[in-house]
């Protein structure tokens, strides 16, 4: 993957180290909230209580996940302390270079997507789709962060990405997370965790992010929701792969991580309480989307349960 001369997005925040800034609120009572939620009904509980849509903290180890859902670290409970300064960017050359490659990615994103929305080539949820792509910002940030509308968070969380002001949040660290715990490296798994959640924006943009279906559980309509995303962020790998120069190499590497977040490799046994799906489903999903270069093929709502 190459992004050497490649177009940086400007759709960038950079919040400092302690996260601060945005988001009114911040942590405590909405913390809370998401907290509760999250030890209540998971991730996509708390997506129905209209609070955080979806990010990939299931990529996280155990003591993560135990942050989140509580008797860890904290979780989502935390607020960022007022007046926090500093750069994210400027800690360390890694952070800058993951910063630097960050808004490469996102600046990729956007021109693949600006193009599919002006085509209008996409599932619709909801009349009308929007007529052009509302570009989301990616905000960068350390320990812990507050979003415009969506609460308090921590590192321990993982990416997401927050509907209410229509943001992407990921702590750079996440990266040697990828590495030396999930052991998913290499540039384009990353590029694929910023793509997914960009995907979670383009399914708020077209409403398929609180669609449900009669008969299904939370759990179930949870996994329709990330194997969508899924593919979306395949769709971008295709359309981006000449670009950036994307080999079958790269593409080894984001299936991994596909592999790697799959409920079951995360230690998950019981398959009705799966909520992103399985390891071969998120592969599965994340190819379909790469190898067609179609949205259209992305519509998991329309798929039989078990050809999922």
């Amino acid at each position: 993957m190459e992004i050497d001369g490649r177009r940086r997005s400007s759709n960038f925040e950079d919040r400092g180290s302690g996260g601060g800034g945005g988001g009114g609120g911040g942590g405590g009572r909405a913390g809370g909230i998401i907290s509760t939620l999250f030890r209540l009904f998971g991730w996509k509980g708390a997506l129905a209580g209209g609070v955080v849509l979806g990010g990939v903290f299931l990529f996280a180890p155990a003591p993560i996940k135990q942050a989140v859902f509580g008797g860890g670290g904290g979780g989502g409970s935390a607020s960022a302390p007022a007046g926090s300064s500093g750069s994210v960017c400027t800690l360390s050359q890694k952070n800058a270079d993951a910063c630097d490659f960050s808004r490469a990615v996102l600046a990729s994103t956007e021109d693949v997507w600006n193009g599919m929305f002006k085509k209008g080539n996409l599932p619709q949820y909801k009349e009308p789709l929007p007529k052009s792509y509302q570009e989301p910002t990616l905000v960068v940030f350390t320990d812990r962060v507050n979003t415009g509308g969506c609460g308090g968070a921590t590192s321990a969380v993982g990416p997401f990405y927050c509907p209410a002001d229509k943001k992407l949040y990921i702590d750079p660290g996440f990266y040697d997370v990828m590495k030396s715990q999930l052991k998913a490296p290499g540039d384009f798994a990353q590029a694929y965790v910023i793509a997914h959640e960009v995907g979670h924006h383009i399914q708020n943009l077209i409403g398929s992010s609180r669609l449900g279906l009669k008969g299904e559980s939370k759990e179930e309509t949870s996994v329709r929701v990330e194997l969508q995303a899924d593919c979306l962020a395949g769709v971008w790998g295709h359309t981006a792969r000449a670009d950036l120069s994307i080999t079958d190499e790269d593409l080894d590497e984001a299936t991994r991580a596909a592999h790697a977040i799959g409920d079951d490799a995360l230690g998950h046994r019981d398959k009705a309480k799966f909520t992103h799906g399985s390891s071969a489903q998120r592969k599965r999903w994340f190819m379909r989307g790469f190898k067609s270069g179609d949205p259209l093929k992305c519509d998991t709502f329309a798929v039989a349960k078990n050809k999922l």
